[in-house]
């Protein structure tokens, strides 16, 4: 009976959901509005540290655990801040993020007990746990990003997060923990915090986007960004559009990708090392941008954009990738991009040459363990088979298949590598003419002796010759 009964409330489910997959564009607006993702083992078992937050959580994925609970009570300390400051009762703001709570929660993808439970559906705003989650870690969140271009001078001269010494030993740690695609909290809950807090005097839609870049990549200039998602995004977004204006000129100048895998890894079409490109003849230059999209080969120049590489690259790159593996949408330029620099790496020589050019700034001090945090990045990646960097590689092999560049490069490697190489390579040229000369002196009386019949011909000078006397 049990058994019967079960199956019976099972096809009435079924039925049920059959009736909501009716409406196409429901189940559109569904996916649009996930963009904090929990990160499969496939990929977090790669690398656990890169993913996971080693000093604050953000949002409910690593809510509570052990190693991260001594930060629970700066975030009591920084919501009181922030409350005195706005001077705005907080029922005020519980209000405000009660009302937009479902989006909040179709943010997350999965959300998992106990903050999608039943408690909340009957129980008062107040006492619901993701909202006050949400309103004790937007608040945190904003008094970390306004470090960077605010003084807040409410917090003590010895506070171990606001103060001196926090932003310079604590706030990088922080900020990597922020740049964690598990460690979000969605764009939406910072605007209404924001708007109860300023009311009209934050309307400006870049306000936050603003704080995020100025916090995480100070030396960047602010561009505007429109609407984004989280920080991920807003970083993601301004790595790959800086300059865009150029970006877009150059590439409305260039073909439209063909279909097909955008990296063989089999035949003509294998990706050659940094040092292999250098010896078929190929230069490598500074992009003028540091946009991942920003790489292009013309007369034998391949330019790449500047990337610093230091101990936070890692997590930073493989939580962008994920983000663009996860979300649909977003794009593939960094992928791609990552996808390049892993092939034309192979070793500490390939890496050596980049950082000669420029390219690679080495903040790890070995030239080895940037080579291999490249290998690694890319490692489990899946590319966009209309990546825009499949135009670059075909051209950069079609480049290193004529033979006159990888012969015109040998000789310049060989001989004109350092001026005394040049030195003994004219003096070799020369030594070889004038042995030429010598042989020809030498030889040609044989083949052309001279008439003896023929009067000898006077040396002396006209005016000195006989006929003049």
């Amino acid at each position: 009976m049990a058994a019967a009964v079960a199956a019976t409330n099972w096809v009435v489910e079924v039925n049920e959901q059959l009736k909501l997959m009716a409406d196409a564009s429901a189940e559109e607006e569904h996916w649009k509005k996930q963009s904090i993702y929990r990160l499969p083992a496939c990929v977090t078992d790669l690398n656990k540290t890169a993913y996971r937050p080693q000093a604050v959580s953000f949002g409910p994925y690593h809510h509570g655990e052990d190693h991260l609970l001594p930060m629970e009570e700066h975030k009591q300390r920084a919501l009181l801040h922030f409350l005195r400051r706005s001077n705005k009762p907080l029922q005020l703001f519980v209000d405000a993020i009660a009302e937009v709570v479902a989006s909040l929660k179709e943010s997350y993808n999965p959300l998992e007990a106990p903050w999608i439970d039943e408690e909340d559906a009957t129980a008062t705003a107040s006492s619901s746990k993701f909202v006050r989650l949400m309103i004790v870690d937007g608040c945190f969140m904003l008094e970390v990003l306004r470090v960077a271009t605010h003084t807040l001078d409410d917090y003590a001269q010895s506070d171990p997060i606001f103060s001196t010494h926090g932003r310079i030993y604590l706030m990088p740690y922080i900020k990597r923990d922020m740049m964690m695609l598990e460690n979000q909290l969605p764009m939406l809950l910072l605007d209404k915090l924001l708007a109860v807090e300023c009311g009209d005097a934050c309307k400006d839609e870049e306000y936050v986007n603003k704080l995020i870049l100025k916090f995480c990549l100070p030396n960047t200039p602010v561009i505007n960004l429109g609407k984004c998602l989280h920080v991920v995004d807003v970083y993601r977004k301004c790595l790959i559009h800086q300059d865009d204006e150029a970006l877009g000129i150059r590439r409305r100048r260039r073909q439209r990708p063909t279909r097909g895998s955008a990296f063989s890894e089999a035949g003509d079409d294998i990706v050659r090392s940094a040092m292999e490109l250098n010896e078929a003849g190929i230069r490598f230059k500074k992009s003028s941008t540091g946009s991942p999209r920003d790489i292009t080969f013309k007369g034998g120049v391949l330019k790449l954009p500047v990337i610093e590489v230091d101990d936070f690259t890692e997590s930073i790159y493989l939580n962008l990738i994920a983000y663009e593996r996860f979300h649909v949408g977003a794009g593939n330029e960094v992928t791609s991009y990552i996808f390049f620099m892993d092939k034309i790496i192979d070793d500490q020589r390939d890496v050596a040459l980049l950082v000669s050019n420029g390219i690679i700034q080495n903040a790890l001090g070995s030239d080895k363990a940037v080579a291999k945090l490249f290998n690694s990045l890319s490692r489990d990646t899946a590319l966009d088979p209309e990546s825009s960097l499949d135009v670059v590689h075909k051209r950069v092999n079609a480049y290193c298949k004529k033979a006159w560049n990888e012969w015109r490069a040998n000789l310049i490697h060989t001989y004109f590598r350092s001026p005394w190489a040049i030195l003994s390579l004219v003096a070799a040229f020369f030594l070889f003419a004038l042995t030429i000369a010598s042989t020809i002196y030498t030889i040609y009386p044989y083949y052309y002796p001279r008439d003896d019949s023929e009067p000898p011909q006077s040396s002396l000078p006209p005016m000195l010759s006989p006929k003049s006397l």
